[in-house]
């Protein structure tokens, strides 16, 4: 068997578990716009165009229960929320700073982003129409990282 195809066993791939953790749509965008400090709940979802309020608060929740985000509510009226990285958190910066170059540099390779779209089914489960522009909103959200 070459080593391309070996089986590695779910609970012991560290990649997997980063992945599992990071690796949804907009978690990335989350870690990148907390990278420059705290940010309230409102300025997350204006900033991070197409996300509903409803994802932007599963994926901060599942952010705060991996220890990457910290919540911090200040008894003002009304409540005020803020949501910053955790030192765990801040580690990923400069990965995601990497991802956000390569998918700039990806432009430059025929398209490489949308080649791959093409195939993929309009319709059907998992598929959102609002698909992040890799080429464009990554890079832009790490620009002044």
């Amino acid at each position: 068997m070459s080593p391309s195809h070996k089986h590695v066993p779910h609970d012991s791939c560290p990649v997997r578990e980063v992945l599992n953790r990071v690796g949804d749509k907009w978690s990335v965008f989350i870690v990148g716009l907390l990278a420059d400090g705290p940010k309230r709940f409102s300025e997350l979802r204006r900033t991070i165009e197409g996300i509903s309020q409803r994802m932007l608060t599963l994926t901060l929740r599942g952010l705060e229960r991996d220890g990457l985000v910290t919540r911090t509510l200040y008894p003002t009226i009304p409540p005020r929320v803020e949501y910053q990285l955790t030192e765990l958190g801040r580690t990923l910066r400069k990965p995601i700073q990497s991802l956000a170059k390569w998918a700039q540099e990806g432009a430059h390779y025929g398209n490489l982003f949308s080649r791959s779209r093409s195939g993929r089914k309009k319709t059907g489960k998992g598929f959102n129409s609002q698909e992040i522009d890799m080429t464009q909103d990554l890079p832009r959200v790490f620009n002044s990282a």
